[in-house]
């Protein structure tokens, strides 16, 4: 007998991920948030010269996935930009679906963009679940090292994800990863075993110039195991929420979209220099 509650428990958690993406469509398709939040008059101080790009997940969007973070970071002085990437076709207000290394090229003609308009010589880059991990195909092929000093992956699905053991049933049902691959390629592409996954992590996780943080939470019921989130490398920092503060238990969503615990640890690798200790009680800074 198939362990029912083991299968579905990973795909209700997807579903669940999904729907709290779609939700606000509303508000997202009414306007933007500015005022630091995607307003290109914002320039940069001496204090933080980066500007903050944020890179949403799977089934997001530019604003819903940073409700919480892009005002977080902008009351502490960045300039905060946040991009829609990975639409298909006749899917609105939905993103992150399409091929990633796509998506990447999306990302890159955005930084040029956010550049441009603030005259930065670099961004740093925050990114959830797929949006932690699609930042390193730009870094690694697109030239992104040049323009990019910290990337920070929040839940970031970088050597691919089991689903809970969920991905091992798929050779049982012919065809399902053909029909995964056509309607929805960047599911596909982040199944762990996957060939852009092979590529993206081939000659080693990182590339030299970027310093990297990952924060992941053993709680994570969308990328499976948590612990292949974290990346190998020279400039690297791992980070499991629940080390910082063992009651946190913010699942794979949540640690993206409302985790201040999470975001204490964003703003230091955004700004080591000025770091302070992120503890439970971050929660409230």
């Amino acid at each position: 007998m198939l362990p029912w509650k083991r299968v579905l428990r990973p795909l209700t958690a997807l579903l669940l991920t999904a729907a709290v993406a779609a939700l606000p469509t509303a508000a997202h398709a009414a306007s933007t948030p500015s005022t630091g939040w995607n307003d290109y008059t914002c320039k940069p101080s001496a204090a933080h010269p980066d500007p903050v790009v944020l890179v949403h997940g799977t089934f997001a969007n530019s604003t819903d996935n940073w409700l919480v973070l892009a005002p977080y970071l902008e009351a502490r002085g960045y300039c905060v930009f946040s991009l829609d990437y990975g639409q298909l076709p006749g899917v609105p207000l939905i993103y992150g679906l399409g091929p990633i290394d796509k998506s990447a090229e999306q990302l890159q003609a955005y930084v040029d963009k956010v550049l441009a308009a603030t005259g930065a010589a670099k961004v740093d880059l925050v990114g959830h679940s797929q949006g932690g991990m699609m930042p390193r195909y730009y870094l690694k092929f697109l030239g992104g090292a040049a323009k990019v000093d910290t990337f920070v992956g929040i839940a970031p699905d970088n050597h691919g994800t089991t689903l809970d053991g969920l991905t091992k049933l798929l050779p049982y049902f012919p065809g399902a990863e053909d029909v995964i691959s056509a309607t929805t390629p960047a599911l596909a592409d982040q199944i762990a075993g996957s060939a852009f996954l092979a590529k993206l992590n081939a000659g080693g996780d990182t590339v030299p110039g970027v310093h990297y943080t990952v924060i992941a939470t053993r709680y994570d019921e969308v990328v499976t195991p948590y612990s292949s989130q974290f990346l190998s490398g020279s400039d690297v920092h791992n980070v499991l929420i629940q080390n910082l503060c063992s009651v946190d238990l913010s699942e794979h969503a949540l640690l993206g979209l409302s985790d201040r615990i999470a975001f204490h640890e964003v703003a230091n690798a955004l700004d080591p220099a000025h770091a302070t200790t992120t503890n439970c009680l971050s929660a409230l800074s």
